[in-house]
Formats: C-alpha cells, sequence, structure tokens
C-alpha cells in the first residue's frame, strides 16, 4: 500500500496541471488520512462563522478524530517558488508570500473556530449528524491546522533550513507540510516495511 500512494504520489506531481483543484484535494485527503489514521471523517468546504465581520467562511476540509475533536486543513496544489524566497533579506530566506498568505488564513480559522465555541459544536453536529459515527460528536477544544503546499526538493541548504525555522516558529498550531514531505515520509515507511524489523 505504502509503495502503491508513493508511485500515486510521484505520478500527481508529474501531472499535477490535469487536475481540478477539488480532484487534487480529494487525492491528497485520501493521502492525508492513511498517514493519519486517527482521523475518522472528514468534511469539505465545512463553515466556520466569522463573529468579526458576521459572515461564513469556508476551510478545505475539517478533519474529525476518533474522540469527535476537530482540527483544519488547507490543500494547496503544488507549484514552484512558494516557500521561500531565493534571495535573502538581512542574510534570510524569508516565507514567500503564498506561504505567508496561507498561514495567516489558517490561523484566523482556528481563531475563528475558539470564538464559536459550543455554538459551532451544537451548529456542526447539527449539519454532520448523518455523517458522523453513531455516538460520535464534534467537539472545538483548540484546534490545530495543517497545511499542504509546494515543493522543497529544489531548495538550497540554507533554503531548507530557513524553512526549517519558519516550520518549527508555527507548529504549536500549523504544520507545514510539502509534497515532498509527504513522499519522503511515505517512502520511508515503504522502505521499513520492505527491508523487514530490525533492519
Amino acid at each position: 500500500k505504502f509503495a502503491a500512494l508513493v508511485e500515486k504520489i510521484e505520478g500527481m506531481l508529474g501531472g499535477s496541471t490535469t487536475y481540478t483543484e477539488t480532484q487534487w484535494q480529494e487525492e491528497v485527503l485520501q493521502i492525508i488520512q492513511f498517514l493519519y489514521p486517527k482521523y475518522v471523517r472528514a468534511f469539505r468546504e465545512a463553515p466556520i462563522w466569522d463573529s468579526l465581520t458576521g459572515k461564513e467562511r469556508k476551510v478545505d476540509f475539517l478533519l474529525v478524530d476518533a474522540s469527535g475533536y476537530i482540527d483544519a486543513v488547507e490543500i494547496k496544489k503544488p507549484f514552484a517558488e512558494c516557500i521561500v524566497t531565493s534571495n535573502r533579506y538581512r542574510d534570510n530566506h524569508v516565507p514567500m508570500r503564498e506561504l505567508n498568505g496561507t498561514v495567516m488564513q489558517l490561523e484566523k480559522y482556528l481563531y475563528h473556530l475558539n470564538r464559536w465555541g459550543q455554538a459551532g459544536e451544537t451548529k456542526l453536529n447539527e449539519r454532520y449528524a448523518a455523517e458522523l459515527p453513531a455516538g460520535l460528536e464534534i467537539k472545538i477544544v483548540n484546534p490545530s491546522g495543517m497545511i499542504i503546499m509546494g515543493r522543497d526538493n529544489a531548495l538550497t541548504a540554507d533554503q531548507r533550513m530557513d524553512f526549517e525555522v519558519i516550520r518549527r516558529k508555527y507548529r504549536h498550531v500549523v504544520e507545514i507540510m510539502t509534497y515532498d514531505d509527504m513522499l519522503r515520509r511515505l517512502s520511508m515507511i515503504r522502505d521499513q516495511f520492505a527491508n523487514g524489523p530490525g533492519a
């Protein structure tokens, strides 16, 4: 299964332009749920109430774990040069606009989810009651976020170091994963199974 997923991601990355945004997100979501089996349900374009503007926002996916706790995920199609700058600002490779914007977007979703609180739990449970396993209720308790975007295979060693600094800065709230991260993770697990225990 892991070998098949590695081939699938490699094929997707080689032909990403043939996918619509929706198709791409659905394919990647399946891989995320395989890597993180604690999630038992995923709801696409789930509503989040923005109490500051009085508007409803939509996150790419809300993931629900086996205890009912939710996390938010934003999935972007891969394209070059969206992680860190190639030039330096004060001797640092800084986040690109696309990365900064996506982190800000997801952080605001998490902020609004926490503000929504018990009223949000009631609303989400009413909306998704028919799709939740029996006895499971959605709970909003300090949800975290995940961003899947970009490639890091062409980054220099210095860019990789600065990108890691950026990721660790946000990891208490948001996990940032590139498609190459995903590929490396699956490849490593595949190789461990292939080599057998104790290899």
